[in-house]
């Protein structure tokens, strides 16, 4: 297995960061925070027809661009270091891989090209008050009437919900429990029976809503009652790009306080020839490196077919969450005052640390899932 990117995959890197660097500055990131629909359609539509970025790991034919988890995994470093506002996650990698994962060929040939082109945005709604990511979490009810399915029950934390055209959810047949009987359904957000609410977070750069179901007019993707194994692949892969993602802001983190130990002057020195603070720099390198390690080996893992892929899934994403709150933490430190402060940048990256470090499951979650999953 390579642990070095292509000429072709950097150069699409570098593409891709310099077209992130001129549409998300930092400004630009505190004002869309402020908006209800948390991105910039122009933007957005910039990505989706001069960079293709929307369908980059989606099958040519579905109108995608054909690559796979490896570019993503690019993509989503890239927007982890400019913090873009935009549906990407929850629209792009969620939904996307969801129907790739569990839908029928109707389905996909029906989803997925508006998805690819950036035309129609989705969101995947798995997690319900409880905030878990396993099975038994799933306590929304599809009912079978004859004449279709409906959906009853409150699911939280929903990435891009609000904006979404159509919503994914994860649904258990009555009198089901564990994994037996949980399936994806397709719900429109317009239809009767269905609330859609936004949720206050600490991080306003990603936006939540919570999704309210009574008697949902809902299609099945799949088989009904059968999709837990695809749920779960597709959890697996949304943890690869999201440690991908977290590696990104790891290492902003580590470049400003590298960057700001070297003009920042106290006692007459800079602070970077200070060994305590040589010390907090060189732990940070090692955690950003190690994290990237296993989130970029995680990504070929997913790209190649390899059996470990749900345990390399798991280790990614605890090391990759744990490097960037650590690497936030610190660099706030190493500002000092002004590090705390609205007006300085930095808690921007810390924020989304935080919520990245609980979605799709804590690092400890990811520790115990691993052990069970390697039989330890």
């Amino acid at each position: 297995m390579s642990f070095s990117f292509t000429d072709e995959q950097e150069q699409f890197r570098e593409a891709t960061r310099r077209f992130l660097q001129d549409k998300s500055p930092t400004t630009e990131v505190r004002r869309l925070m402020e908006t209800s629909e948390g991105f910039d359609e122009a933007v957005w539509k910039q990505l989706s027809g001069e960079l293709a970025l929307p369908g980059i790991h989606i099958p040519e034919q579905y109108g995608g661009a054909g690559f796979g988890p490896v570019e993503l995994g690019i993509i989503m470093e890239e927007l982890g270091r400019s913090l873009l506002c935009a549906p990407y996650f929850g629209s792009s990698v969620l939904a996307a891989t969801a129907i790739l994962e569990a839908a029928t060929e109707d389905w996909k040939c029906e989803l997925l090209p508006a998805l690819a082109a950036g035309e129609q945005l989705g969101a995947l709604a798995v997690t319900e008050a409880s905030g878990r990511w396993d099975s038994d979490g799933i306590a929304t009810v599809a009912r079978d009437s004859g004449a279709g399915f409906s959906l009853t029950g409150t699911k939280s934390f929903v990435v891009d919900g609000l904006t979404a055209g159509f919503l994914i959810v994860a649904a258990r047949t009555p009198d089901t429990g564990g994994e037996a009987g949980v399936g994806l359904y397709l719900v429109r957000p317009d239809d009767a029976g269905v609330t859609r609410t936004p949720l206050e977070t600490m991080d306003a750069t990603r936006k939540l809503a919570r999704i309210d179901l009574l008697d949902a007019p809902a299609r099945p993707l799949g088989e009904p009652g059968a999709d837990w194994p695809a749920l779960q692949r597709t959890l697996d892969l949304a943890a690869v790009a999201l440690a991908n993602e977290s590696v990104g802001g790891a290492q902003v983190m580590l470049d400003s306080s590298v960057e700001y130990s070297k003009i920042r002057m106290q006692f007459g020195r800079a602070i970077g020839s200070f060994q305590a603070i040589k010390h907090r720099c060189a732990d940070m390198l090692v955690e950003v490196e190690l994290a990237k390690s296993a989130a970029y080996y995680a990504a070929q893992a997913a790209a190649s077919g390899d059996p470990e892929l749900p345990a390399l899934a798991c280790l990614a994403k605890a090391a990759a969450s744990d490097a960037f709150v650590s690497t936030a933490a610190s660099c706030i430190q190493i500002h000092g005052g002004i590090g705390f402060t609205w007006d300085h940048d930095t808690h921007l990256w810390f924020k989304r640390a935080k919520s990245s470090e609980v979605f799709l499951g804590t690092p400890d979650h990811h520790r115990e899932l691993y052990l069970q999953r390697t039989g330890v």
